[in-house]
């Protein structure tokens, strides 16, 4: 009897150590680079600015490099994302399912919040848009329109350290309704999560989309936490996101999820034009934001 007795113990001790480790408070540095081949354009030219204002069209998935710092607290996430062009704050509240977003660009800031429900009926607009043009948010055309039927993780036995982290590797193979299937490579800190978080960076990290930040969605189901991924975009554009820094032993101030004061906020439903996009006026009469 008492083998068997010490036998249980050993097994529910080995599956409670088998358990990943949920991070609650978490700083993440990542860098997210994206990359045509040699002579491939956008080709987009911005619509015709209003009289009085001057009008910008956001690339999300534009060619560089964005910085962005994702600080965790509990159900709290800000996301600072920089690159040439402007500075983007993300403040997502999981427990109100709200998230506030403020971009700044030419010394103006502008505001907006949404609730996850506002957000489904932007994507779901967005995403018929997408459909009807072939595209589908700068990926692969091939599977434009064609939502993932199946997620296959393979893992590797192959390690590297990221971000001073030994890290394993995995494949991402999401088979889509039409058939075709695409892979993404995935390096993941095992069995460690974080909390609301199923990856940093990405194409939209900066735009609060609801933890949909990239083409592969399915972070959630990795044995780990994803530290760099590769994804395959339209034209042989390839996007490579890497966290560069990682701290988790770090108390996080509740003063970190503020919002400015200097910020005026409106609901992002009030800024959309007729087919569901969200239009931003940089300058003209009271800068941004008013």
């Amino acid at each position: 009897m008492k083998k068997i007795l010490s036998l249980l113990f050993v097994a529910a001790a080995a599956t409670a150590y088998a358990q990943p480790k949920t991070i609650t408070q978490a700083i993440i540095t990542t860098k997210t680079t994206i990359t045509s081949p040699e002579g491939d354009e956008d080709g987009i030219t911005p619509p015709p600015a209003p009289e009085g204002a001057e009008q910008r069209r956001f690339i999300i998935g534009g060619d560089g490099e964005t910085k962005a710092v994702t600080t965790l607290k509990g159900d709290l996430i800000k996301t600072f994302t920089e690159n040439e062009m402007s500075r983007t704050t993300i403040i997502r509240d999981n427990a109100k399912k709200l998230t506030t977003t403020i971009l700044e660009m030419m010394g103006n800031k502008t505001g907006f919040y949404t609730t996850d429900a506002e957000q489904e009926e932007m994507r779901k607009r967005m995403d018929s848009l997408m459909q009807s043009r072939g595209t589908q948010g700068g990926f692969a055309n091939n599977n434009s329109g064609q939502q993932i039927v199946a997620t296959d993780i393979r893992y590797v036995e192959e390690t590297k350290k990221i971000a001073g982290q030994q890290c394993k590797k995995a494949l991402i193979v999401n088979t889509r309704q039409n058939g075709n299937k695409d892979s993404s490579i995935v390096w993941y800190l095992p069995d460690v999560t974080l909390q609301g978080i199923s990856n940093t960076g990405g194409i939209a990290a900066g735009f609060g989309s609801g933890g949909r930040t990239t083409a592969v969605t399915s972070f959630s189901k990795l044995a780990g936490f994803p530290m760099q991924y590769e994804v395959k975009m339209n034209r042989g554009r390839k996007m490579v996101v890497e966290v560069t820094k990682l701290v988790i032993d770090k108390e996080i101030a509740d003063k970190e999820f503020d919002i400015p004061k200097d910020v005026t906020l409106k609901a992002a439903k009030d800024m959309q034009n007729g087919d569901g996009r969200m239009q931003i006026r940089i300058g003209g009469q009271g800068g941004g934001g008013q």
